[in-house]
């Protein structure tokens, strides 16, 4: 419900900034604020931790993973293969910088839904439908990923399949942590938003 109210003010305040003051001279909000809304809160609007984790795995080619919080906080922890595009940065921006590529599933996260969530419905009310976010955020994933043991009597293969998702998932993960400083150094460097690198998708 907190999630929800948070929503409401965020979009109420983005369409009257707009309509006093358009982004750019030809592009305006496509959505009213209530009809974003109900967008945000269908199911379809995101995906879970273990859907993501899958598309990491895989490569997917047509999904990319963009990481809203501050710098600082992404060169401590990440999911694989995100690129790093601070919300206050996107916000208030032309998402065509990065959003170009309607062919591909853009999938927004931060620390929990609220500002995941917020981005996207900004995305959406500009056009930009191919946008979603992570169910949860970056906490949920890496509590998922690292839920790896089989609890029951017996496995089914399905469940088989999806436990060896989250380990693979969950190794990505800690070697690209206990990557040596200079290294880490240089990965966060590749992974800075660059409109040219989104082409590859989740590689």
């Amino acid at each position: 419900m907190e999630t929800r109210k948070q929503i409401t003010v965020f979009l109420l305040l983005l369409s009257l900034i707009l309509a006093l003051l358009p982004l750019t001279a030809n592009r305006s909000f496509k959505a009213r604020p209530a009809e974003l809304l109900d967008e945000v809160l269908q199911d379809t609007a995101s995906f879970s931790a273990d859907e993501v984790a899958g598309f990491i795995v895989r490569e997917a080619g047509d999904v990319q993973l963009f990481d809203l919080r501050p710098a600082e906080e992404y060169a401590k922890e990440f999911i694989p293969r995100a690129v790093s595009v601070p919300y206050a940065g996107f916000i208030g921006t032309d998402p065509d910088i990065w959003l170009r590529d309607r062919n591909k599933r853009m999938i927004l996260y931060s620390s929990d839904d609220t500002e995941a969530a917020a981005a996207m419905a900004y995305a959406r009310g500009l056009g930009y439908y191919n946008t979603y976010f992570l169910k949860g955020g970056i906490g949920e994933w890496v509590k998922t990923v690292s839920a790896t043991e089989f609890e029951g009597e017996r496995i089914t293969a399905k469940e088989n399949a999806l436990l060896e998702t989250r380990r693979r998932a969950a190794d990505m993960y800690n070697e690209l942590r206990s990557l040596p400083d200079s290294l880490k150094v240089k990965y966060l460097e590749s992974r800075k938003f660059s409109a040219r690198k989104l082409d590859g998708g989740c590689q």
